[in-house]
């Protein structure tokens, strides 16, 4: 029996749909949480971190990095975590959670390791249809979804 995958994204991110659509297609229960609006806490948050390298934490399409105010390689995890709650378009999404797994970002290995990725039926369209095989990737001109907080 599958439990229910968290899925903390922001809400219309062309991304964020596809990568549930693949889950989703995949057998998967999805649960959609609004990364932007969801009460995070540092520890909440540190989990889904890991211990990557904190520069690899940020989404690197948020307006603010994008612009050069923020550098994701000037801060200690701390004062990154302290960024993200507050500014959450700064954390790479999505986020996963699946029975005690967190996750950060689409990773197709990790994923595989932890939940059946088995093309279903539709499944390997999404990405050609799309024209998208990378699906971690801001691919807007000028960023333009990732301006729009909802």
């Amino acid at each position: 029996m599958m439990g229910t995958i968290l899925f903390y994204e922001k809400p219309g991110c062309q991304n964020n749909i596809r990568q549930k659509e693949i889950l989703e297609l995949s057998g998967h229960a999805v649960e959609s949480v609004n990364l932007l609006r969801h009460p995070w806490t540092k520890e909440e948050l540190s989990d889904y971190l890991g211990v990557k390298p904190v520069a690899e934490c940020f989404n690197m399409a948020a307006p603010a990095i994008k612009s050069g105010e923020v550098n994701p390689s000037a801060f200690t995890k701390e004062e990154a975590l302290l960024m993200m709650i507050k500014d959450p378009l700064l954390i790479r999404r999505p986020l996963l959670k699946i029975d005690t797994h967190c996750i950060q970002g689409f990773d197709r290995a990790v994923l595989q390791s932890l939940i059946n990725l088995s093309p279903a039926e539709g499944s390997n369209t999404i990405e050609e249809t799309s024209g998208m095989n990378d699906l971690n990737s801001c691919h807007h001109i000028n960023n333009a979804s990732c301006i729009n907080k909802e």
